[in-house]
């Protein structure tokens, strides 16, 4: 026994060391690691008590206020790890510009200098995606990150925040911080959202700078009544919910084109700061169930527009008052391409959609139109179409209105440029100071008397509704710093644009001839074709019907045939003999009778084979008949030679 363990203990001295050292190891790791889950679990536990996080969607509104006042933080410009890019313009259309863009030393003496045409691009450096920036704001810190929620697509951005407090306060006023930025930045502009078929949403198609009203000149009245009956729609949301009536206003502005329809929608747009969402409803795809579910995600407070509601279930027809509203034979192959697109839109389910039960409400529908008369009377019913207001060519009014909005003129006895703060247009006051300095080719200001004078003499000589407003505009922008010249040279260019218009119309009358002719030459070449087609048709039909009256009549003469071999062969030999010696002795008068040729043998072959069925019977007889009646030589040949 001693000398077992003696030879044992070397062994079990090293195991013993081996085990103490591995359960050492255990030890350690396992506390090790217990310390690492406790303090990760009391991390998280810290983290869950005191940390507030807050998610931000690029589809929505707070993600654009909060990039646009994270633009303006001094530490977002400082970030150790960014992007160089030169696109600084946000979806909402405002520059977001950082503390760290890199600018030139003579920028700000060349700020709009013109680079062969465009202006000089901006370097901007912008926080990467995916990093995790911190900004110390009102004694919390804030660590930011900015991810892409679909990457493979390219967007879908994301902002997440998080903050140590105790309650959501800090980020309660960061997020109302960030808004009065971008509000008081975006006041100036009016934001354009577009109709998305193919995913049944509102895409944002960028931010126009609000026109001022008084750029829009209507007849007298016609602003005030709008721009009073919109505001007090706004404000009447308890009225119509006490009443019961859907809190719904519905516009129709019809007239000729280039009457100003969609400038005084975007007029009015930006004096009552609200957004424009259009709907074009022949676009591709469009459809019942897309026009509903689109309505029904607009939002309360914006104006909803529907351009040109009579072209809506009427693709390629022209726009003139001549078109009927129905495509022309010249374009029905390209309309019945066109019709397949994939745009199921009815008439009732555009009805349904502005005023159904799921209709979106508090919203300013406009509906613009060329031709009122196409219009059905359900879509232009009160209820649907509340205010109608028509548009026409340019009065002499308009145009004095007109030229003294692009020529400013100022007061009597003034020497500066800049009108008093009390005759400033009250629509006017909001608008952004330019920033730009003064171009080379500057308006000459002129007085207000001469001014007038000028307006005056340029609406004389404009013609009571002919010409249109946007005719006009596009005249005065071309002597946008000429005002006298611009009066005295309206008479030529009203004789120019009338002759433009007449040979314009001449030549429609000339093409469209040319197009009737052309279409009334393919009718008669297709008709000519039909015409053609169907003798052939018929020439063939016969030929294959004289075909099939040959074959019957060839199988019937074999059937024949094989009938009266069967009859021949139950006849006598003396019948045969008989026959022989009549055949001889009648040899002379067949002699006689074979001069008459073989058109008379085959004559009566083909008379003999058509008698044949009805004397097959009497075959047999024929020629005791024949030695009989001698006299009748040739009615016996051919019993003769029907036996034979």
């Amino acid at each position: 026994m001693d000398a077992l363990k003696s030879m044992l203990s070397p062994l079990g001295v090293g195991s013993a060391n081996a085990i103490q050292d591995t359960l050492k190891l255990v030890v350690i790791g396992g506390t090790v690691e217990t310390a690492r889950r406790a303090s990760a679990g009391a991390w998280h536990t810290f983290l869950d008590s005191f940390f507030l996080t807050a998610h931000f969607s690029q589809e929505d509104y707070p993600y654009d206020w909060l990039m646009h006042w994270l633009s303006k933080q001094p530490a977002w410009g400082r970030s150790r790890e960014f992007e160089i890019t030169t696109r600084t313009v946000g979806r909402n259309g405002l520059t977001q510009s950082t503390t760290g863009d890199l600018d030139e030393e003579d920028e700000d003496e060349e700020e709009d200098a013109l680079v062969h045409g465009r202006r000089k691009r901006k370097v901007a450096f912008m926080p990467s995606i995916d990093t995790t920036h911190t900004i110390y704001y009102r004694g919390h810190w804030l660590r930011i990150t900015r991810t892409k929620r679909y990457p493979d697509y390219g967007h879908g951005s994301a902002l997440k925040i998080s903050v140590i407090a105790r309650n959501n306060d800090i980020l309660k006023k960061l997020v109302l911080e960030a808004k009065r930025e971008y509000e008081k930045d975006a006041e100036h502009r009016v934001h354009i959202f577009m109709a998305d078929t193919t995913y049944g949403c509102w895409r944002w198609n960028g931010a126009r700078q609000k026109r001022p009203m008084s750029s829009i000149v209507l007849q007298p009245g016609v602003k005030d009544m709008l721009l009073a009956d919109c505001k007090d729609f706004l404000c009447s949301e308890d009225w119509y919910a006490e009443r019961g009536i859907p809190f719904r206003r519905g516009y129709l502005l019809h007239g000729v084109p280039g009457s100003g329809k969609t400038s005084l929608i975007h007029s009015l747009a930006g004096e009552l700061g609200l957004d424009i969402y259009v709907v074009s409803l022949s676009s591709k795809g469009m459809s019942d169930n897309t026009l509903t579910t689109l309505m029904g995600h607009v939002p309360s407070r914006c104006i909803l527009l529907l351009e040109d509601l009579d072209a809506a279930f009427t693709r390629s027809v022209s726009r003139d008052a001549s078109s009927t509203g129905a495509p022309t034979a010249s374009n029905t192959n390209s309309t019945t391409t066109e019709t397949n697109d994939g745009s199921t839109l009815s008439l009732s389910g555009l009805l349904n959609s502005l005023d159904g039960v799921a209709a979106a409400e508090g919203r300013l529908l406009f509906a613009t139109t060329n031709h009122i008369e196409r219009l059905d009377p359900a879509l232009s019913r009160p209820g649907r179409m509340d205010v109608w207001v028509n548009f026409t060519h340019a009065t002499k009014w308009q145009a004095e209105g007109i030229f003294k909005c692009f020529f400013p003129s100022k007061p009597a006895g003034v020497a500066t440029t800049s009108p008093p703060e009390e005759d400033v247009d009250t629509s006017q006051k909001n608008l952004p100071l330019p920033k730009r300095k003064a171009p080379s080719h500057t308006i000459p200001v002129l007085d207000e008397t001469e001014i007038s004078e000028l307006a005056k003499r340029f609406a004389d000589a404009i013609p009571e509704n002919e010409l249109s407003v946007a005719a006009l505009q596009g005249y005065l922008l071309k002597n946008k710093v000429r005002p006298r010249e611009c009066v005295d040279e309206v008479a030529q260019w009203i004789i120019e644009e009338r002759e433009t218009r007449e040979k314009l119309k001449k030549e429609k009358a000339e093409r469209e001839a040319k197009e009737k002719k052309e279409t009334e030459e393919k009718e008669r070449k297709e008709k000519e074709e039909k015409v053609a087609k169907e003798q052939e048709e018929k020439d063939a039909k016969e030929k294959t019907e004289r075909k099939e009256r040959a074959k019957t009549k060839k199988a019937h003469r074999a059937e024949t045939a094989l009938k009266l071999e069967g009859t021949s062969s139950t006849s006598s030999l003396a019948t045969t003999e008989t026959v022989v010696v009549l055949s001889t002795a009648e040899s002379s008068s067949s002699e006689s009778d074979s001069s008459n040729g073989g058109i008379e043998a085959d004559t009566e072959e083909s008379i003999t084979s058509e008698e044949e069925p009805d004397k097959s019977a009497d075959n047999a007889g024929s020629g005791d008949s024949a030695v009989k009646d001698s006299n009748h030589s040739k009615e016996k040949w051919v019993a003769v030679k029907a036996d034979s």
